[in-house]
């Protein structure tokens, strides 16, 4: 950009808070809400599967999912969300945030319902099928991560940008929340139109025929919030930053910013994108550059490191709730109850924990972010959650013990307040303010030729919040078997011994503080522009 600020840009940076920036909020945050539902709620219903498709007549133990099928259930949706992210963080910068926006939020409604649907009655295909639905799943949620950061860092001002960030995250506790709220009721009632003996009393009838309706309609809810705010999506206009910047139409983006922001920008004002867009001042070099490397290396270090070691951490707990609590003994043994007893029990765990953990610690991020800053929140995070999850792991026989298991509990929910209250927010957040929107990557032939400009805010994004997901992923299959305890003759069926759960939260201790060691790499934005954060106002040196 040219060396004054160009009044598009200063114009956002300075407006004031309106409504539109709450219905962008809201708009955008329905997506989150969609995506955690999407993905936690199926830890909530697997013991529900495992019982409806695995149960060995004869057998002393309801039936589970086998190791490789209860790995391919849980994680698939991550490895599809791994290259949404990267797929559509690139795409959104090549053709527009608008015109993906939609499209990720039509594949998250398709195949929500297209996953409670399966063809045949089998175990097998059930699961092939599911998990098919589940990666492309993963595929569209993978889209909104990058875009939704965008969007809203580039609609926001600067005043309260990280804010409106965080709110639209946020939205995924009361995600987490609704898939336990709709479990419960679900399952309450089913329950009381089909009671079912333990499964101790009566194998067979512990898991009535009604049960497989079950699981399909909590995972098919998912697509309702997001069909509720398709079309207000597909009304959004496209952000005045990518249009000005990289699509170089000023007049639109003013036109835009006027009609949504009650913003005016004249003409001439506007005009002078087009010569800012041409200026020599503007970086020359790519994503794959030394200069690249030299202005924003060690941030896209940290970022993406500390994504990934914070969701090792964060959905290794999230996913498998329902096993520590089995293994403290806060969830009675599974043969003593019947198969919907035991996902109420699951699902009312896991909502408590969201509601006195999971929820508060997002909006404490909403409420601080803008006096304590991304960089205190993100490290007192990480520093908090390794002493809780220490004092968990440490006295681990005393927590088990009969009558101990509410300060267990009460523990393992501050971990996840201070997750969110912490790096499972500011990862998500500082992405999307620190890297530049576009970097000029050739120079014009003539001076009535306009340079190429490479677009690298939400690829950047979609590179960090990828890395996060190979953590979710090395979660999600990893604890699955490290939990298992060391003793063969305790493993769950089909599992060969692991570490215990014990020895794997000194693991995640250790990943919480490589986390809060990296975050040192990671700048502080409070208070700054986008652009002079990303410093596309600073001239190369090359």
């Amino acid at each position: 950009m040219a060396g004054d600020q160009v009044h598009v840009l200063s114009a956002l940076d300075g407006a004031k808070t309106q409504w539109y920036h709450f219905t962008a909020i809201v708009v955008a945050g329905m997506g989150f809400f969609t995506d955690a539902y999407d993905l936690f709620c199926i830890s909530l219903v697997t013991k529900l599967i495992g019982r409806v498709y695995y149960t060995v007549p004869g057998s002393p133990h309801p039936g589970s999912l086998p190791p490789t099928v209860a790995a391919a259930v849980n994680g698939v949706a991550f490895v599809g969300t791994l290259s949404g992210q990267l797929f559509f963080g690139w795409l959104g910068d090549k053709v527009g945030r608008k015109s993906v926006y939609g499209m990720t939020l039509l594949l998250m409604i398709i195949c929500s319902v297209a996953s409670g649907l399966s063809f045949s009655h089998t175990p097998t295909t059930v699961m092939a099928t599911l998990c098919f639905f589940r990666f492309w799943l993963g595929f569209g949620i993978g889209g909104d991560y990058p875009l939704s950061a965008t969007i809203m860092s580039e609609y926001a001002n600067k005043r309260t940008r990280g804010a409106f960030i965080a709110a639209v995250f946020a939205m995924q506790g009361f995600g987490i929340l609704a898939g336990g709220a709709v479990a419960i009721g679900v399952t309450a009632l089913f329950k009381n139109r089909s009671p079912a003996p333990p499964y101790a009393v009566n194998p067979a009838a512990s898991t009535p025929a009604q049960a497989d309706y079950v699981w399909r309609i909590v995972l098919m809810l998912g697509a309702l919030p997001a069909a509720l705010t398709f079309y207000w999506r597909m009304k959004m206009p496209e952000t005045a930053r990518y249009t000005a910047l990289i699509a170089k139409n000023a007049e639109r983006a003013a036109a835009d910013m006027s009609k949504v922001l009650q913003v005016e920008i004249t003409k001439e004002q506007a005009g002078d994108l087009e010569v800012a867009h041409k200026s020599p001042a503007s970086p020359s070099f790519g994503l794959f550059s030394g200069e690249f490397v030299r202005r924003h290396g060690l941030h896209l270090v940290g970022t993406a490191s500390t994504w990934l070691l914070l969701d090792v951490a964060y959905y290794s707990q999230n996913l498998f709730q329902k096993d520590i609590f089995s293994a403290i003994g806060w969830i009675p043994p599974a043969a003593s109850m019947s198969a919907l007893d035991e996902l109420y029990h699951i699902a009312r765990a896991q909502t408590l924990i969201a509601l006195c953990g999971t929820v508060p610690g997002y909006w404490f991020t909403v409420a601080f972010i803008h006096s304590v800053g991304r960089f205190k929140i993100q490290a007192m995070g990480f520093f908090m959650m390794t002493g809780f999850m220490l004092g968990l792991a440490v006295p681990y026989d005393y927590w088990t013990g009969q009558g101990h298991q509410a300060g267990f509990v009460a523990m393992y929910a501050l971990t996840f307040f201070f997750a969110n209250f912490g790096p499972n927010a500011t990862t998500f957040i500082v992405p999307a303010e620190i890297y530049p929107a576009r970097l000029r990557a050739t120079e014009p032939k003539s001076s009535n030729e306009a340079p190429y400009f490479e677009r690298l805010r939400a690829t950047c994004h979609g590179i960090s919040a990828a890395s996060g997901k190979v953590g979710a992923i090395i979660g999600s299959f990893g604890f699955l078997y490290l939990a298992q305890s060391p003793d063969p003759a305790k493993t769950a069926h089909g599992y060969l011994p692991g570490i215990g759960v014990r020895n794997s939260l000194f693991v995640l201790a250790g990943c919480s503080l490589m986390g809060f060691m990296l975050t040192f790499l990671v700048p502080e934005p409070k208070g700054k522009s986008l652009e002079e954060m990303s410093r596309e106002t600073e001239p190369d040196k090359c």
